[in-house]
């Protein structure tokens, strides 16, 4: 497994990263230690949580159970500098504290209890899950309509954010912090503040990304690589419809869609013949479909560290394969043909 530096954090992490948000849903603890054993295996060192998880639906009584299965995990086998952990803070409306926003009150209650949670004296990437001021992400772009928040109030709750960060990194609770579903006005708002106030930088944002989702081709791809934040794409296999295992419009048994039937406004009428042109650019080319959409990621010109998924074994062993894969010109280019012809299918 290669090793990657996380953007100017210091901190070396593994080409791809370990998702766990289904362990405490659609997988049981065993399920969940099982996962993180055979991602060890393998090398894969990063793993990304939040406090929220697990999902999908998250239920009030759920929330903090992932966490819970990561500590569990590292009570039973130790080896705490073996990971680099990540995890996030919710935002208001969320079922962790109801209605508060982030604040730098909230990040430091919210860290004491990710560390309890996850048996952890500290926590390597540490990332704000949403905007307080809202954002464009999960479908949110169809009726995006930014609301003029406050220039003024939101640098004060970002200078109070990076001061809180900034304490708890000195306290050696937090070693990084990063970003999530975020715009490139607030990367860049957050960048400003560090770099003027000398509080830490936003190392990295998570946002969604995949064949489907490729919002970050923009403005975020030019931002990403001049600043040198990583992307750490989440969903790069779309919620299992680049696998193929929906084509056709159907639902298995014990699959994501039976609790989350259109897959978080992913099932439209364009995603089908969507997929199936990126499922015959993998059978045209032998390629693993799963493993092509996930090396896809990692060829962007811009520093991209897919986060797999999955919930079974022999998902999780076909996702890590597609470690080292790099996608031929041929296939690179029928992609982007394939793009054009599907653009934004959700």
């Amino acid at each position: 497994m290669k090793m990657i530096p996380l953007g100017r954090s210091g901190l070396t992490v593994s080409e791809l990263c370990l998702g766990t948000m289904t362990w405490g849903s659609h997988n049981t603890e065993a399920e969940g230690h099982a996962q993180a054993d055979m991602a060890l295996e393998h090398g894969v060192t990063f793993w990304d949580s939040a406090e929220m998880y697990p999902t999908n639906p998250v239920r009030a009584e759920t929330v903090g159970q992932t966490e819970e299965i990561i500590g569990s995990w590292l009570a039973d086998r130790g080896g705490r500098s073996r990971l680099v952990l990540a995890t996030k803070i919710s935002g208001k409306g969320r079922m962790v504290r109801p209605g508060e926003p982030i604040t730098g009150r909230s990040m430091r209650a919210a860290v004491e209890g990710s560390l309890r949670r996850m048996h952890t004296d500290y926590i390597d990437l540490y990332q704000l899950h949403w905007p307080n001021r809202g954002s464009y992400h999960f479908r949110q772009a169809w009726r995006y309509a930014p609301h003029g928040a406050d220039r003024a109030a939101e640098t004060a709750h970002m200078e109070d954010v990076l001061t809180t960060a900034k304490a708890l990194v000195e306290e050696g609770k937090l070693r990084a912090i990063g970003l999530s579903n975020e715009s490139v006005w607030g990367a860049a708002r957050w960048l400003h503040l560090a770099d003027t106030l000398g509080l830490p930088r936003m190392a990295s944002v998570q946002n969604e990304y995949s064949l489907l989702c490729r919002q970050f081709d923009t403005d975020w791809a030019e931002f990403s690589m001049i600043e040198d934040m990583p992307l750490l794409a989440f969903s790069p296999l779309a919620c299992g419809l680049l696998s193929g295992k929906y084509a056709g419009d159907v639902t298995p048994e014990n699959t994501r869609r039976m609790h989350t039937p259109d897959l978080g406004g992913r099932i439209t009428q364009r995603v089908f013949p969507a997929v199936a042109a990126y499922l015959g650019i993998a059978a045209r080319h032998g390629l693993d479909p799963c493993q092509m959409a996930i090396a896809f990621c990692r060829s962007r010109p811009f520093p991209t560290i897919p986060i797999i998924g999955a919930t079974t074994l022999e998902q999780l062993q076909a996702n890590l394969g597609a470690a080292g894969l790099a996608l031929s010109a041929e296939v690179l280019d029928e992609i982007g043909e394939a793009h054009r012809e599907h653009p934004m299918p959700y």
